[in-house]
């Protein structure tokens, strides 16, 4: 119950910085910058991987559970409730934001800026990427997974910077739910629900194909025992 609470609480501020940070954009008329939406998406993702990530992993993301459990590092019976509690910080963060901004139609709503194709592509690409770099910096000597929370912070910085104008930056099913369910506007949930399952499911290729043999393929802890949850620095800790 301690992970289920540690990723409700951590998907629920990251929702709520970020959607939030849209939402006082808009209300101030520019005054948080897109950038500053970009950074502030970053760093509250930072902030829980190293508030909760020994608790939980800090997965905060449907999309990133999906993928250690075809990466075969995660188990479906946790899996399962893991995706709930993130989907469920989600609603509550939107739902809270609701109530703070009634005036605001979106609440941090993902919308494709031009086609649905091209923002499909763009977050499996996007999601491909940053699971691709999950695993790779939880995988390997301890002090990798030590700095795992500035890379994978400084990633989603980066793709929402760049992609967020376009396509939203989601990469996360339960950060696109939460605003949707909360304002009403489902047209294109759809792409921000199927494209980053998968491109999780592609990253964990792209690991496999740069990584030792073991690494993403069915071995509880491989035969370097390095491999890591993501946010949980100590092999011998994980007992999932």
């Amino acid at each position: 119950m301690k992970k289920l609470a540690a990723e409700f609480i951590g998907t629920f501020a990251l929702v709520f910085a970020g959607t939030g940070a849209i939402v006082i954009d808009e209300t101030t008329g520019g005054a948080v910058t897109h950038v500053g939406v970009a950074l502030t998406f970053g760093l509250i993702v930072l902030a829980m991987i190293y508030t909760v990530g020994d608790i939980s992993g800090a997965h905060l993301n449907p999309a990133v559970s999906l993928g250690f459990l075809a990466a075969r590092r995660f188990p479906l019976r946790q899996a399962v409730p893991y995706i709930a509690s993130q989907c469920g910080g989600a609603l509550a963060a939107s739902g809270v934001l609701r109530l703070l901004f009634p005036q605001n139609e979106m609440l941090g709503t993902t919308v494709p800026a031009g086609s649905a194709i091209q923002s499909f592509v763009l977050e499996l690409i996007l999601t491909a990427t940053l699971m691709f770099v999950i695993l790779s910096v939880s995988t390997g000597a301890a002090e990798k997974g030590i700095t795992a929370g500035i890379v994978v912070g400084a990633v989603i910085g980066l793709e929402a910077m760049f992609a967020g104008p376009i396509c939203g930056a989601s990469m996360n099913p339960a950060r696109s739910l939460g605003p949707a369910v909360m304002s009403g506007h489902f047209q294109h949930l759809w792409i921000y629900l199927l494209a980053p399952v998968i491109g999780a499911c592609i990253g964990v290729l792209g690991c496999r194909c740069v990584r030792e043999s073991g690494c993403c393929s069915g071995q509880r802890f491989p035969s370097h025992q390095g491999c890591v949850c993501f946010g949980n620095f100590n092999a011998e800790s994980q007992s999932a």
